[in-house]
């Protein structure tokens, strides 16, 4: 364990003692356990800075597209000479892997369907309801959450393949404090990344195990236990810790470009054998009303109306905390796997492809939902309401024909999506506490692995899986600062690298 750096022993302390705080109970910290606390916390940020991540998170959307047509476009992340690791098809895998593949599938129905029946404005069930669902979806899982991840992917990329960094966020800031001022608060900023990347990750972990034991207790009829949960979380444990043993060339390679055939298949199976046309008519007018309302939907906030203010905090400003929340792990593993690439190549890779797909899937899945109760009157919302939102995406396969077929294809989706996820961020965390070594020791890998999956597991038997994220949230606030910071110090860096080429063709 000589690899290891100071923030590895500070995170893995503070891991430990945020879940022995997560399963004590009530009795014995009246209105001070965990969920307690982090609840009041995560409010009190929610009220008061909700403008701060809208406007935050549009000024990352708008730094990205300024990227994509400036003259540091053309700058390459790595060496003049230096050619892509992986193909576009796995580059796109693996990113998309990472990034929010298990959420999707766990959203795909779900939210289009409550946004339908709970709208942020207007009546619900209606057809400007409808509209309104589709166009929300996209907006939390389109350009503003991939806004995020490349700004911080670009810049520890950039910094580590360019200017060879370390490949640590706190590296990324020297330019604006320098090396001195990184030795006061670079352990700070990496403690921040390593802890929001722990909780963010083994909460997933979590609510992967409820939606995996949900389908399986939908299409089977097996009773969903916390005994089943903790099977399936040991039983993905294991898989991913020997994907993760054997490197990202061979396990999250493999297992990324499976992920993408599977969601291919899946989403083609529905789209062709459930209501086509609707499908796609429903997608183009959805992503057109999409762009069209971009700039209104990016900063709306209801200070005259409260109902409509509780709608945009459960969902818009939840969603940009989160995304900044997962930034640094997602970020860092978009970052390894990106070298060769160029700004301009990188960016609009990173914004572009993931975005028209999730919509695409949004409107295959929660598109599917809606037509069944619009148009054939299913309650397919009573069932979701009843047996909870894991089993959403199972309540819409099984109107269709080969509905079984699906559901279990569907199950080994999200497991292959699990493990994945689970797979980059042992190795993301790996990195950050040795150093931003780009091949952390097996051994940092399997002690992280057993941590997510084991806070995972605690807090799932203790319920406290949702005091988990929202602690995972609540390090996104400063985290947003640190970002703000990022792009102050890309810009510097990009301009005195553009300097420095001009007077080089001078000479």
């Amino acid at each position: 364990m000589k690899k290891v750096s100071m923030v590895f022993y500070i995170s893995i302390i503070v891991s430990i003692l945020f879940i022995i705080w997560g399963v004590i109970p009530d009795s014995v910290l009246p209105n001070g356990n965990l969920e307690d606390v982090t609840s009041i916390i995560q409010t009190y940020i929610v009220d008061t800075f909700g403008w701060f991540y809208l406007i935050s998170a549009s000024l990352f959307l708008i730094f990205s597209l300024f990227l994509i047509f400036s003259k540091y476009g053309g700058i390459k992340l790595g060496k003049p000479n230096d050619k892509p690791e992986y193909s576009y098809i796995t580059w796109f895998a693996m990113l998309f892997s990472a990034g929010m593949g298990i959420g999707l599938v766990f959203w795909g129905a779900a939210e289009p369907l409550s946004h339908f029946h709970n709208p942020p404005y207007g009546d619900a069930t209606t057809n400007s309801a409808a509209k309104t669902a589709m166009q929300y979806s996209f907006f939390h899982w389109g350009f503003h959450p991939w806004a995020v991840y490349a700004t911080i992917a670009l810049a520890l990329a950039y910094f580590k393949f360019r200017k060879h960094s370390t490949g640590l966020v706190s590296g990324i800031l020297v330019p604006l404090f320098g090396e001195r001022g990184k030795e006061i608060w670079g352990t700070l900023v990496d403690f921040i990344v390593v802890f929001a990347t722990v909780f963010g990750v083994a909460t997933s972990l979590g609510f992967g195990a409820i939606q995996i034991s949900g389908g399986l207790s939908f299409v089977f009829g097996m009773e969903q236990t916390f005994i089943l949960q903790l099977i399936i979380i040991a039983i993905v444990t294991v898989l991913y810790m020997l994907s993760a043993s054997t490197g990202l060339n061979k396990g999250i390679k493999f297992l990324s470009n499976s992920n993408i055939i599977l969601a291919i298949a899946l989403m083609s199976f529905l789209l062709f054998i459930g209501p086509t046309n609707f499908i796609l008519n429903l997608f183009t007018t959805s992503f057109g009303n999409y762009i069209q309302n971009l700039p209104s939907m990016s900063l709306r906030m209801t200070p005259f109306n409260e109902d409509n203010t509780s709608w945009i905090k459960g969902w818009t400003i939840f969603y940009w905390a989160w995304w900044i929340a997962w930034a640094p792990f997602v970020g860092t593993f978009i970052a390894r796997v990106s070298r060769g690439r160029t700004i301009r190549e990188f960016v609009l890779g990173v914004l572009l492809v993931p975005t028209i797909f999730g919509a695409l899937w949004f409107t295959v899945f929660g598109g599917s939902a809606i037509h069944l109760e619009f148009f054939q009157g299913k309650d397919i919302y009573g069932n979701v309401s009843e047996l909870g939102e894991e089993v959403a995406l199972f309540a819409v396969l099984e109107h269709f024909p080969l509905g079984a077929t699906m559901s279990i294809l569907a199950i080994l989706l999200i497991s292959t999506f699990f493990i994945t996820s689970a797979d980059s961020a042992t190795f993301v965390l790996g990195m950050q506490t040795t150093g931003g070594r780009l091949d952390p020791p097996n051994s940092v890998k399997l002690i992280w692995g057993i941590i997510q999956s084991g806070a995972a597991a605690v807090l799932l038997w203790q319920g406290g899986l949702q005091a988990l994220q929202t602690a995972s949230i609540i390090a996104a606030f400063p985290f947003t600062i640190i970002l703000l910071l990022v792009v102050l110090s890309l810009l510097k860096s990009f301009k005195q690298e553009i300097k420095e080429l001009e007077l080089r063709r001078k000479s």
